[in-house]
Formats: structure tokens, sequence, C-alpha cells
């Protein structure tokens, strides 16, 4: 019989993330449920230098995995993580399904993405239009939306941030920075603030803008804990991080 501690027990989860991401692993540890542990192998295939743009993104996307989930099936998961938001949300609703069923069909695990896992939050909060934000290019924030219209949700106000960031300059946004780029992303018509991305500090603030828009905050690095749980039949109330959390 396994024993159940407070670090191991309950299941593991594999997580993919980009080499130069610094934000996924501290959000996952702060927000780690009891008897969950979480095992993480670095992904390649795009210039740490460049700014990470849609083609940037694309590439990322679309780079071979085989390596990467060799290794990372050596942990025996129980569900595998493609945690990058913007390398599928640049190709679309249907390639972001297909790279799923793809790691699925390889290693036998649940497998979930970050942009997958921003359309399962949204159905779960039962909400349609939404405000987006990102430190995201704007042509990539348009790539995000048209993958989220074809989802079926409607954004009706967005936050381009206000200068290109690198590959580091994302996740180097402090949570104040984050804070005040959601807050611009409201407005009366939104439902829901969505921030995407796995390197920002999103997750960090969800409860902070919550209490001042007075609407669920929907972040790619809580949406996708909060989908593993939901699949591996997990206890969401035991993780504190916004409304989501409590469905």
């Amino acid at each position: 019989m396994t024993t159940v501690t407070a670090s191991r027990g309950k299941a593991r989860i594999g997580i993919l993330v980009p080499f130069t991401n610094v934000n996924l692993e501290a959000d996952m540890a702060m927000l780690r449920p009891d008897g969950v542990s979480f095992h993480f192998q670095r992904l390649g295939g795009y210039d740490q230098d460049e700014i990470p743009d849609a083609e940037q993104m694309a590439g990322l996307g679309a780079a071979p995995l085989d390596q990467e989930l060799r290794l990372i099936e050596g942990a025996k998961p129980d569900a595998i993580l493609y945690g990058c938001t913007s390398a599928t949300l640049a190709h679309g609703v249907e390639f972001d399904q297909q790279l799923s069923a793809q790691i699925k069909a390889s290693s036998g695990a649940t497998s979930i993405t970050a942009a997958g896992a921003l359309v399962f939050a949204l159905q779960t909060l039962g909400v349609k239009k939404i405000g987006f934000a990102s430190p995201y290019v704007k042509l990539l924030n348009d790539d995000a939306i048209a993958f989220l219209g074809n989802a079926g949700f409607e954004t009706v106000s967005r936050a381009d941030y206000p200068t290109a960031l690198g590959n580091y300059g994302q996740g180097e946004l402090s949570p104040d920075q984050v804070l005040e780029q959601g807050l611009k992303a409201d407005s009366p018509e939104a439902e829901v603030l969505v921030l995407s991305c796995t390197d920002m500090r999103s997750a960090e603030i969800v409860d902070r803008l919550e209490a001042v828009v007075n609407k669920p905050v929907v972040c790619s690095n809580q949406a996708m804990l909060f989908q593993t749980m939901k699949a591996l039949k997990l206890e969401t109330s035991a993780v504190t991080c916004g409304e989501l959390f409590k469905r």
C-alpha cells in the first residue's frame, strides 16, 4: 500500500517546461496539494536570445518531443503537462488537441496542455466573454485570441504589453506589474480575466486581482493544475488560487 506523505503518494505529475522558463516550477511548488509530486523536463527548440513571437512559439510547438517524453516517462507520471501556452496557441485548437493526444499515446498518462487548460477552466466557470492579458507580442496575442475564439470564447477587452519582452523579460515581470496588466484587460463586459503565459507570475496575484475586479481570474499554471487535479480525481478545494479551485 502506498504511503501518502505531504510531498508524495497520491499522484506524480510530469511537466514539460521551456528551458528559459523560471516561474512554472515555482508556481507549482507554491500551489502543490499534499500527496502530489512534480517532475520536470526542460524543452529546447528555440533561440533564447530572440523575441518569443508567433514564429518562434510555433516552432517550439512543432519541435519533436521524442527525447523529452522518453525522459519524463521515466518518472512514470500519472499525468504529463505541456507547460507552454503560446507554443500551441500559435497553431490553433486542432494542433493543441493533436499534441495532447500524441503525448498520451506515447506515455499512457493523462495529457494536458496549458492552452487546453485555459479552455477547460473557462468551460468550468461557464463564461463566454473574456478580458485577455499576456506578456506576448501583439501578433501572438492575436493568435491567442483567435484560439480562444475558435474554442467558443469572445475577447471583449485586451491588454497588449507596451514593449516587446524577450524570453527572460516575460518571467521578470513582478507580481505588481502582472496585476497592473490584468487590470488593464478588464472591462464591464468581461465575465472573467485570462492571464496567459506559464512564465508570467500570475498565480501569485489571482486572489488579489479577483478582489479588485470582482470576477474570476484564470491563468495558465493555475488552469493546468486545476484540470490535472480534476482528471486525477484530486480534491481541488485543497488549493487556494482563485474562484476556479472552488468549482
